[in-house]
């Protein structure tokens, strides 16, 4: 069962009761084609509409979740000093078939994640169950692609970037990092933050739902979505209050500081705001 067909399979499937859902004879099954419909691209945990909106998807981000429930921690050989996880979501095999390249050092990717074609995956690395990584992308050393997190097309994820995941609740919309954008190192996207296509963020730039923006070319305020080629560096605000102000103390306040042009690459874009 696979293609539009299987897609619906499943959602009729999934788009229960979580209790009926459970108690189900035919969830083993099902959850097998759940997981290579994920794997595949068939199905995801997030979508785009025509506008440019992401939402999430609920019944497959409920369908991951009853895998969780359904299952019981089992051994799992093969991993260094051992490895204990629920038996619904083992590492995943990749094989040059794949067209990926996971390059040898201890990276993970969890089964139930779509990994395209053409993405290089650094060691350490994870990519958790949920997630989809575009064609092209690079997933640098030590960083994380979290559960149901949405990552375009040759985007790049610098070493330590942490796009966090989103799995519950089931209608809450995972981070979604659009096609051809530029994540420094030790940068952080988390609760549901939407990273427009061609974005760079500089190294150590920490993005929350409720964290403003300052955008500096355009003069406004911005929360949990950062605009199409905006370059965000990390900035400081003086905190209210004489008590700070008398001890020089400033809050953390990430800038839009230019906006990349289509000419302009991540790198020279990020160089040009840092001077």
């Amino acid at each position: 069962m696979s293609g539009r067909a299987g897609a619906r399979a499943l959602e009729a499937f999934y788009d229960r009761e979580m209790d009926l859902v459970l108690a189900d004879p035919g969830l083993g099954a099902m959850h097998e084609i759940l997981l290579d419909a994920l794997e595949s691209g068939e199905v995801r945990a997030a979508t785009r509409a025509p506008d440019g909106a992401w939402s999430a998807v609920a019944w497959v981000k409920r369908a991951i979740l009853a895998g969780f429930r359904s299952t019981a921690a089992i051994e799992m050989p093969g991993w260094p000093g051992g490895a204990v996880d629920k038996s619904a979501y083992p590492p995943r095999t990749m094989r040059a078939s794949d067209g990926v390249r996971v390059v040898p050092g201890g990276s993970s990717v969890r089964r139930g994640a779509r990994i395209c074609p053409g993405v290089v995956v650094m060691p350490p690395a994870y990519v958790n169950v949920g997630a989809y990584v575009g064609a092209g992308t690079m997933v640098d050393s030590h960083a994380l692609v979290g559960s149901c997190a949405q990552v375009g097309e040759r985007v790049h994820l610098s070493a330590g970037a942490q796009v966090g995941g989103v799995l519950e609740p089931a209608g809450a919309r995972p981070v979604v990092v659009e096609d051809e954008c530029f994540v420094g190192a030790l940068a952080g996207l988390f609760e549901g933050v939407l990273l427009r296509a061609r974005a760079v963020l500089a190294p150590g730039v920490v993005l929350t739902a409720s964290t403003t923006v300052y955008d500096l070319a355009l003069g406004r305020e911005l929360r949990g979505e950062v605009p199409a080629g905006a370059v965000v560096v990390p900035g400081s605000r003086p905190a209210n209050g004489a008590w700070a102000r008398e001890r020089g103390i400033s809050l953390y306040a990430p800038c839009i500081v230019k906006y990349r042009d289509s000419g302009t690459d991540a790198a020279t874009a990020l160089e040009e705001a840092l001077r």
